[in-house]
């Protein structure tokens, strides 16, 4: 209905601790964190997929609890982003996926609020109904139409948020972020449901089309994934990604690595 939940400490401490290590060494290894300067983002793709402790995530009984409850038990993972993030990030959606039901699941590694860079977004703005749609509404434009600061807009909501809390959202969903740090950290794992019909298959064709390493044109040597998350892989990890990675080697075989 909303477009996005909210989860207060999904994870615990301990959990937190290994996770933002992990992470710290994968941006600055597997990404360019070493030369972050703050002067703009630093983004590097798959960050869950280097090391061990973070594959686990798409093992861990709570998150794959959560994604499956929103999308389907079956879902499939197709990467996601990290990210040292700076400054404001304006008011957009990541495409218009419909029943796809494309979800981020986010991971905020440092305290966040309203001034300080956490989440914000419309909720229901992911409805093709909604009257931002509808009217064609721009809210990163709202200070030259309406005359108030996009983190006014009318009716957006600030997730605010601590690190064990873990946010999922609609990838349709208008979502923004003000008043940042030069640093912040935070990931995605990208889910998409999966395809049964022919139809359902061309849409993750579409979304596999942007989603991925060939869609950017980045050989990560890998295809769809880095090598760590399948060679740690089980049988029911693997449901989640022989899928999408099937799929992409389709789409790119240049990039394809057996599965």
């Amino acid at each position: 209905t909303f477009g996005y939940l909210v989860i207060r400490q999904l994870l615990s401490p301990d959990e937190v601790a290994r996770i933002t290590d992990s992470f710290e060494w994968s941006i600055k290894n597997c990404g360019e964190g070493k030369c972050h300067d703050g002067s703009k983002r630093t983004m590097f793709g798959g960050p869950i997929e280097h090391t061990p402790e973070l594959c686990a995530l798409l093992d861990h009984p709570s998150i794959i609890g959560l994604i499956g409850g929103v999308i389907g038990d079956d879902f499939s993972y197709c990467s996601g982003d990290g990210n040292y993030y700076t400054g404001d990030t304006h008011w957009h959606p990541d495409g218009n996926w419909g029943q796809l039901w494309a979800t981020k699941t986010a991971f905020y590694l440092d305290e966040v609020a309203a001034g300080s860079g956490c989440l914000r977004v419309i909720p229901g703005s992911h409805n093709p109904d909604h009257y931002i749609r509808q009217l064609k509404i721009k809210p990163q434009e709202s200070e030259s139409v309406f005359g108030l600061s996009p983190s006014e807009f009318p009716g957006n909501v600030a997730l605010e948020s601590l690190p064990g809390d873990v946010v999922i959202f609609n990838h349709d969903l208008y979502h923004a972020s003000f008043g940042g740090s030069q640093r912040r950290r935070m990931f995605t794992m990208n889910c998409i449901r999966h395809a049964r019909s022919e139809k359902e298959f061309d849409l993750a064709r579409r979304y596999l089309r942007v989603h991925s390493p060939g869609g950017y044109s980045v050989d990560t040597g890998a295809g769809m994934f880095w090598p760590t998350i399948l060679d740690t892989a089980g049988e029911a990890r693997m449901a989640h990604l022989r899928q999408p990675a099937e799929i992409h080697d389709e789409l790119f075989p240049q990039f394809a690595r057996r599965v």
